[in-house]
């Protein structure tokens, strides 16, 4: 949702790199920039006025003029009045001091409510709670019989006494739903409410009605995060009619400008507390302001990454296959390779995974056109093979892998190169658990437009087949320049140049024996 508005910063910041000293000229140009970027992204011009004055303010400031890095404090600046318009800190739920806790979940019609409703009520169940849904949308065709479904895929209970489709009070569902969720030992009740297709005063009454009726502990109010401006007038006249807590962005993984996120909670002064970014039930979770900043300025999402993994992997699992790859490279066979990769899978879709990691803003072309599907691929033609090939894959041979290559419906190179990316996959897993650097992700599918491997492994390895001169004038001159070179690193020049010599890199030359392989 954020791409654009990431790409039109990375450009801006661009511009300020290299740059000793920072003009007013400079700082008012690089505000100019971030104003059309934010505009460009539909954020509410009160929010850019608000927020392009706390930049320049602080920008022209002693923190800015006085460091080593001026552009690296601008972009300081710039993360942190981001987290500021974004709420500052993460809000978490409030819960009843005695059971149930009482959700309510309010907006417009269209904005996702009902699966929201079942996104949360799983969620708090992984954090150990025992939600029940309760259907009090009873206008809307089909909205109980929906509410049901998703509550059966969420794994939770759901309390639907009345079939809906205009018939029952909703006032009176969600009352009896508290005394329910007491019988039953349910200690979080989520009630989904009725929308419109536009803020009217049945909605703020029926809206209103039901709060009182149930006083619950939290009001969200959820946010379509595709409808830009028109999100945030609809959320100043819920919270003028009715009120509510906290606000939920739903559809956050659309193609829309983003500008909704970017002026809700500054124009409404509450904040976003949860973000579901994906149709699956598992796409959605708490909102961390500090995060959504660091994502959208291209600094990657490192902390929801760790946090996904803990999820996903078993630490019993991951003891496990430490201890065996301590063992040597050879203990880790293609099963446990399978089984990394469909743990990674579990984590949901690469290019998220990708997305978060630093620097990969670079990359976001190449990104959006990974395969997903090369997992599954790579799944069967593992499966293909025999449980001997999987336990030893050095003995998979020409007619084997033809074989294989027929029972997985793929090519024969695809069978040779996924046992070629098995054996470094293997190397580095063997080196992390040695406690060495890792130099990439085993199991990922290959991204296009990304370098390959294979290629920079024959590079390194002709630049160790070099030999030395057959000329012994020759070989003494080369031996004299690499000891004047050992020489210059001990005493503090690692890179080999004269004492108190220029060390400016444009006159900077490569030793002779070097040349040759910059062509």
């Amino acid at each position: 949702m954020f791409d654009t508005l990431s790409d039109r910063l990375a450009s801006t910041f661009k511009n300020l790199r290299g740059k000793g000293r920072l003009s007013e000229a400079d700082i008012d140009a690089t505000a100019r920039e971030i104003r059309i970027a934010l505009l460009e992204a539909d954020v509410a011009l009160p929010v850019v006025r608000a927020f392009i004055k706390q930049v320049k303010e602080r920008a022209a400031g002693s923190e800015v003029s006085q460091a080593l890095n001026p552009a690296q404090q601008v972009i300081k600046i710039v993360n942190e009045e981001l987290i500021g318009i974004l709420g500052g800190e993460t809000r978490r739920l409030r819960f009843a001091k005695t059971a149930p806790t009482v959700i309510m979940l309010a907006g417009l019609q269209g904005a996702g409510k009902t699966t929201l409703a079942g996104k949360l009520g799983r969620w708090l169940k992984t954090q150990g709670h025992t939600p029940l849904l309760v259907a009090c949308d009873l206008q809307r065709p089909n909205a109980v019989n929906q509410l049901s479904v998703v509550a059966e895929r969420a794994e939770v209970a759901v309390y639907a006494p009345e079939p809906g489709n205009g018939v029952g009070d909703p006032v009176k569902v969600a009352q009896d739903s508290i005394e329910f969720a007491r019988a039953k030992q349910h200690d979080v009740v989520i009630v989904d409410t009725a929308g419109r297709l536009g803020i009217d005063q049945e909605l703020m009454q029926q809206a209103a009605d039901i709060r009182d009726a149930v006083e619950p502990d939290e009001v969200l109010f959820v946010v379509d995060a595709m409808i830009g401006q028109d999100a945030v007038n609809t959320a100043e006249a819920f919270r003028d009619g009715v009120g509510f807590d906290g606000v939920v962005l739903s559809k956050l993984d659309g193609d829309a400008r983003g500008g909704a996120a970017l002026s809700i909670a500054h124009v409404t002064g509450k904040q976003i507390m949860f973000a579901s970014n994906g149709e699956k039930l598992d796409d959605f979770d708490a909102f961390h302001p500090d995060r959504m900043a660091s994502r959208i300025l291209g600094m990657g999402d490192m902390l929801s990454l760790i946090e996904k993994a803990e999820q996903t992997f078993s630490q019993a699992e991951a003891e496990k296959m430490a201890a065996k790859l301590q063992k040597g490279p050879k203990e880790f066979t293609l099963d446990d390779f399978l089984a990394q990769m469909e743990q990674v899978r579990k984590m949901g879709s690469l290019s998220k995974l990708l997305g978060m990691l630093p620097g990969m803003g670079q990359m976001k072309e190449q990104i959006n056109n990974l395969d997903e599907r090369e997992v599954d691929r790579t799944a069967a033609i593992i499966k293909s093979m025999t449980p001997a090939e999987r336990q030893e894959p050095t003995i998979i041979n020409g007619s084997r892998r033809a074989r294989i290559a027929r029972g997985s419906g793929v090519e024969v190179s695809a069978v040779k190169n996924l046992i070629e990316r098995f054996f470094e996959a293997r190397k580095m897993m063997s080196k992390m658990a040695q406690g060495g650097g890792i130099p990439g992700m085993p199991g990922m599918p290959g991204m296009p437009g990304a370098g390959g491997g294979a290629k920079k492994k024959k590079q390194v390895k002709q630049a160790k087949g070099k030999r030395k001169s057959g000329n012994p004038m020759k070989r003494k001159a080369e031996e004299a320049a690499a000891a004047a070179r050992r020489e210059a690193a001990q005493n503090g020049n690692p890179l080999g140049l004269p004492p108190g010599g220029d060390t400016d890199a444009q006159n900077f030359e490569l030793p002779e024996e070097f040349k040759k392989f910059m062509g």
